[in-house]
């Protein structure tokens, strides 16, 4: 049959090169579909080309304009930047959106949607079912794939599927095959989830006259253990701590939660309640999840383009214009890949170790504010939050981390435990006779008398204090760490100090003898 738009259909065979990333608002953004984003992306910027976001909105029930916003927030985080489709500057992205080809929301486009339905109908392609309309699959469907390669279908195999739904709004498959006409997209990559749908979109668009895009279908990303990754590793990750706790309820919905333990359901509220109450780190799987651990955007996307695709030379670490430079199809492979958060992990230690001191700054202090109120009062105080920057940006993996690891820097001086049943604590305080317990009582002494207080200073005080007494500098300089933060893990004792000042020092020092008095008293007799 003939395009209902032939001016259009025209204009594809002349166009330039166009991709698109068409999420469904459901829930949050998956790092599959960042992947498949960035490889949209990429294509179309190496290419001079147009890359637009269209939110694909059918499903009433499921969908969002929460899950939409999160979307463009994620992307934004990402900087992945399109060229058409909803305006991320706008209070309302469904009224505010960018380019020629709008709507970009699929539910503001159920009249264009008729249109080619009906048109289809009077052709003998398709027909009422029942409320619905169904189109006639009655050919062999034959198409090619850049990864998988030549894709055939026998028309025996095949069966009429449904393009309009009885409440009016088009299946996935019309509107998929409709937008990307329209919108003039030149290259579907998506994941391989949908390699097996393709046979309905090629016989839509042949009966519709359209061109046939290229098609890009991307391999899976699974978990080490070679299971799907997805939302419900959430909810695997929080039953098993909750029944290793042996925990019953988390004070809501019990029926509900034994349901969860019972694996009946997986609902997030369950999981997030079980990681609140254990101290629970659940798995990342949503760009959010990773944006809120403290991982930099760039490392994100980094290993993300390694997941399926490769530059070759062995090259793992490179930028997004690397990769737009040297993206291409014939680089990406047909094996699913898995997902290392180890190797992630160590990808973003080297982003953040390379980013100059002002950027680590601000991402540093943007995420410990909005995720760690708590730090607020040190991101305010710049003299101190830039030292405490300086000395972690070459130890944090995570700018989360930082959060942990500092943690002693903020609390009161009376929160500072210390653990006698840790191995180096009590070594370094309390074996020999508390040896390193008296050694602190009696270097505290002489660091109330240092003026003016730098870290530089005192930890000169230290190692001239030991000289002058035969000592390695570690029998104090262990004690005072543990003092200072419950911990032998510390910077170096020139930012720790720095960082404390003289009077939390001092202080902190007299709630470690304090909490060891009966210890110390012990051996006295």
């Amino acid at each position: 049959m003939k395009c209902p738009n032939p001016l259009q259909c025209l204009a594809m065979s002349t166009q330039p090169i166009v991709t698109r990333f068409a999420p469904s608002p459901t829930g949050a953004l998956h790092v599959g579909g960042a992947r498949t984003a960035l490889f949209a992306w990429a294509y179309a910027r190496q290419h001079g080309g147009k890359f637009i976001l269209r939110i694909e909105d059918t499903d009433q029930k499921r969908s969002s304009p929460e899950s939409t916003k999160g979307i463009l927030r994620d992307m934004q985080w990402l900087g992945l930047n399109w060229d058409e489709g909803p305006n991320p500057a706008a209070d309302d992205p469904y009224e505010a959106q960018l380019g020629e080809h709008g709507p970009y929301f699929q539910s503001q486009r159920l009249e264009i949607y008729t249109q080619y339905v009906d048109q289809l109908i009077e052709a003998g392609l398709a027909y009422e079912d029942d409320g619905a309309i169904r189109f006639k699959m009655e050919k062999d469907i034959a198409f090619k794939d850049e990864v998988f390669g030549d894709i055939n279908f026998a028309a025996s195999d095949l069966e009429d599927f449904v393009i309009r739904k009885a409440d009016g709004f088009p299946t996935y498959h019309m509107a998929v095959v409709v937008d990307d006409a329209l919108m003039k997209v030149t290259h579907v990559i998506r994941g391989q989830e949908h390699l097996s749908n393709t046979s309905k979109h090629v016989a839509l668009i042949d009966a519709l006259g359209f061109e046939r895009p290229v098609y890009v279908h991307l391999s899976s990303i699974m978990n080490p253990d070679g299971s799907k990754m997805s939302k419900r590793d959430k909810a695997k990750a929080a039953r098993q701590a909750a029944k290793d706790a042996k925990l019953t309820s988390v004070g809501f919905d019990d029926d509900a939660f034994a349901a969860f333990l019972d694996k009946k359901n997986d609902e997030m509220k369950f999981a997030l309640a079980i990681a609140e109450q254990l101290n629970l780190d659940l798995p990342e799987i949503n760009v959010a999840d990773f944006r809120d651990s403290g991982y930099i955007p760039a490392a994100l996307l980094n290993y993300l383009a390694l997941l399926g695709w490769n530059p070759g030379d062995d090259i793992e670490q490179f930028d997004l214009d690397f990769l737009v430079a040297k993206f291409s199809f014939n680089r990406i492979g047909k094996s699913n890949s898995k997902f290392d958060r180890a190797k992630l992990k160590s990808f973003n230690a080297d982003t953040i170790a390379k980013l100059d001191a002002e950027t680590f700054s601000m991402l540093l202090g943007q995420h410990l504010v909005a995720h760690h109120p708590e730090y607020t009062d040190m991101v305010n105080d710049r003299q101190r939050f830039a030292m405490l920057c300086l000395a972690y940006q070459p130890r944090a993996h995570t700018l989360d981390e930082v959060a942990d690891m500092a943690r002693f820097f903020i609390i009161d001086n009376s929160e500072v435990v210390y653990d006698t049943c840790n191995k180096q604590v009590r070594k370094n305080l309390i074996n020999s006779d508390c040896a390193g317990l008296r050694a602190l009582a009696e270097f505290a002494s002489e660091l109330e008398k240092l003026e003016p207080w730098t870290g530089e200073d005192a930890h000169n005080l230290i190692k001239s204090y030991c000289e002058a007494r035969e000592l390695n500098m570690g029998k104090i300089a262990q004690p005072l760490r543990i003092a200072i933060s419950g911990s032998v893990v510390t910077p170096d004792m020139v930012p720790t100090l720095d960082i404390m000042g003289k009077k939390d020092t001092l202080l902190r020092i007299m709630r470690c003898l304090d909490s060891f008095r009966s210890e110390m008293e012990a051996v006295a007799e």
